[in-house]
C-alpha cells in the first residue's frame, strides 16, 4: 500500500486549525519553511520520515494520527479521532449519530456480504 500524501496533508491541516496555529507558526514549531507545509498540506510532496515525526510532534499527535488513512492497523488512530468527534456531543446528538453509525454499519456490512 503506497502512502495517501493527499490524507496526510487534510490531517495535518485538520490537526493545525485545531490548535490554532497558522501555517508560519506550524513551520517554526517543525523546523519546516512554510511554504512546505503549504505543500504537505496540499499533498503536492512527499514526506520524508523525519519531516513527518517533527509534525506530529510540532502539533503533539502520533504519526499513527496522521498516516491512519495508509494504515492497515490504524484502530487506534480511527478510535481515538472518533472519541474526540464525540466528546462535546449533546445527549441528543448521540443518540441521533448513534443510530446513524448503527445504519451505517448494517449498510455496509449489507453490501460488503452482497459483494462476496
Amino acid at each position: 500500500m503506497e502512502l495517501d500524501y493527499h490524507a496526510i496533508g487534510v490531517r495535518i491541516r485538520r490537526f493545525r486549525k485545531e490548535q490554532g496555529l497558522t501555517q508560519q507558526t506550524l513551520a517554526e514549531l517543525s523546523e519546516q519553511e512554510p511554504s512546505n507545509i503549504s505543500h504537505i498540506e496540499r499533498g503536492a510532496t512527499k514526506l520524508s520520515l523525519p519531516t513527518i515525526v517533527k509534525v506530529a510532534n510540532a502539533l503533539g499527535v502520533t504519526v499513527d494520527d496522521l498516516l491512519c488513512d495508509s494504515l492497515e492497523t490504524s484502530r487506534a488512530a480511527f478510535e481515538r479521532e472518533a472519541a474526540g468527534l464525540l466528546s462535546d456531543c449533546t445527549h441528543r446528538e448521540l443518540r441521533i449519530i448513534t443510530g446513524t453509525m448503527r445504519s451505517l454499519k448494517e449498510q455496509l456490512r449489507k453490501t460488503n456480504a452482497n459483494e462476496s
